[in-house]
């Protein structure tokens, strides 16, 4: 059995998606391991908010994959698509050392492919919020 982390692809204004550094120096969705008696949907509002202090809800489920972190460790990921809720002003939490958004058609090197599909995925049957928000 592997643990399972829900992870959410956040679309801001102008294409830009939400990324959080990790120790491991990459980049990736936020979000994080289900709890027990935990839906997935409370799992990604709850990791949001500790992870960036910003209120999420979920949309949809994009995809669903096994990730290797490193080498013979495998976590479940499950990516779902999310809106805002409120304003964003994030706040690094002590689990990533930075949190920053780039543009979907620039993103960095250093994001795992599976979060790259998950996030093209989204955009490509979702618009990001009008710029007026």
């Amino acid at each position: 059995m592997y643990p399972v982390s829900i992870k959410g692809v956040l679309l801001l204004p102008a294409n830009k998606v939400v990324l959080a550094l990790n120790d491991r120096d990459e980049w990736e969705l936020p979000g994080g391991r289900i709890e027990i008696g935990e839906g997935s949907l409370e799992c990604l509002k709850r990791e949001f908010e500790e992870e960036l202090a910003v209120k999420v809800a979920g949309q949809s489920i994009i995809d669903s994959y096994l990730f290797e972190v490193i080498s013979q460790k495998h976590v479940f990921i499950v990516t779902y698509g999310c809106r805002l809720v409120g304003d964003f002003n994030p706040t690094v939490s002590h689990e990533h050392s930075r949190i920053d958004t780039f543009s979907v058609d620039n993103l960095p090197h250093n994001l795992p492919a599976g979060y790259v599909q998950s996030i093209h995925a989204w955009c490509a049957t979702h618009a990001a919020l009008p710029a007026a928000l």
